[in-house]
C-alpha cells in the first residue's frame, strides 16, 4: 500500500501536480488539494510567466498544453485563466483563444530612474500636463518631507503618462520654491516637461544629480477621477507609489504620489542577501 500525506493521494488517483511537472504517473506523488486551490496556484505561475514575457505573440497555448506545462488539469487550467481574465490580464475568445490584454513592462525599483528612462526600448512615453504653479501654503505634509521653512512656497505639477498612447499613471509632483521656480523660468518648459523625465529637469536647475529617494509602494483601489484618466474600471486595484528624491547632497527635492496601472506595469527589483547580523 503507497504512503498517503494529508494533501497527497497515492499514485493512479486522479490529481494535479504543481511542480511544473505533467501530471503524475504511476510511482509519484500528485496534490489532492481542492480544484480552486490548484487554479489559484496555477493562475500564480501563469502570470509569472506572462509578466516574464514568456509569450512574447501575445497568444498562450491551448488548455491541453497549459495543463501539460503546469501539471494541472484541463479543469484547473480552464478556472486559472478565469481568474487571470478577470484581473484583466488575459481575454478568450472562442475560435481565437487565449490572449494577453497588453504587454506588461518593468520598472525596476533598485535604481533611481525616470519613467521614460526605465522604458527606453518599450516605446513612447509623452507627458500630459495638467497642472503646473504655485502653491504658497503646500499641505504641511509635503512641507515636512520636503523641509521647507515655515512660509515658504512650493511648485505643484500634475501630468498624465501615456506610452504608445494609452494612459499609464497619474503623477502628482511637489518641488521646493528654488527648485520649481528655476523650472517655471525655462524658456522651452512646456515641450520639455511633455518629452522629458521630470528627474532630469530637477537636476539641471539644482546642478547636481539626484542621489537618493526613499519609496513605499501601496495596493489601491482606483478612485473614480484617477480611474477615469488612466482609463480602468472605478475600483480597479492600482500601485501607488509615494517617493521622495534627494540631491546628491542629501536636500529632499521631489515629492510625487503616483499612480500606476498595475495591468500595464510590473515592478521590479534584484535584492541582494545581507550578512546576517551576530545572534540573528
Amino acid at each position: 500500500m503507497g504512503r498517503v500525506g494529508r494533501t497527497g493521494r497515492r499514485a493512479g488517483e486522479k490529481g494535479d501536480g504543481m511542480d511544473g511537472t505533467p501530471r503524475a504517473r504511476r510511482g509519484e506523488w500528485v496534490s489532492s488539494r481542492p480544484r480552486a486551490e490548484r487554479a489559484r496556484q496555477a493562475a500564480d505561475v501563469l502570470r509569472q510567466q506572462i509578466t516574464g514575457g514568456a509569450f512574447p505573440g501575445g497568444a498562450l497555448p491551448d488548455e491541453r498544453e497549459l495543463g501539460e506545462r503546469l501539471g494541472a488539469s484541463r479543469n484547473a487550467v480552464r478556472e486559472a485563466l478565469a481568474l487571470l481574465r478577470a484581473e484583466g490580464l488575459v481575454t478568450r475568445r472562442r475560435g481565437v483563444g487565449t490572449t494577453v490584454v497588453a504587454a506588461k513592462h518593468g520598472h525596476g525599483l533598485d535604481r533611481l530612474a525616470g519613467l521614460a528612462e526605465a522604458l527606453t526600448g518599450h516605446g513612447t512615453v509623452a507627458n500630459e500636463v495638467r497642472e503646473i504653479g504655485r502653491v504658497p501654503v503646500p499641505p504641511p505634509a509635503v512641507a515636512a518631507r520636503l523641509g521647507l521653512a515655515p512660509g515658504a512656497g512650493a511648485v505643484r505639477i500634475e501630468r498624465l503618462r501615456r506610452l504608445e498612447g494609452e494612459p499609464l499613471s497619474l503623477d502628482t509632483t511637489y518641488l521646493p520654491g528654488d527648485i520649481g521656480e528655476g523650472l517655471l523660468s525655462r524658456p522651452d518648459l512646456a515641450r520639455d516637461l511633455a518629452g522629458r523625465d521630470l528627474f532630469g529637469l530637477v537636476e539641471e536647475v539644482a546642478g547636481q544629480p539626484l542621489g537618493r529617494a526613499e519609496v513605499q509602494v501601496h495596493a489601491v483601489a482606483a478612485a473614480a477621477g484617477t480611474a477615469a484618466l488612466l482609463g480602468v474600471p472605478a475600483g480597479a486595484a492600482i500601485f501607488s507609489i509615494d517617493r521622495l528624491a534627494h540631491l546628491a547632497d542629501g536636500r529632499p527635492v521631489d515629492s510625487e504620489a503616483v499612480h500606476i496601472r498595475a495591468d500595464r506595469l510590473t515592478l521590479r527589483a534584484t535584492l541582494y542577501r545581507a550578512p546576517a547580523p551576530p545572534g540573528a
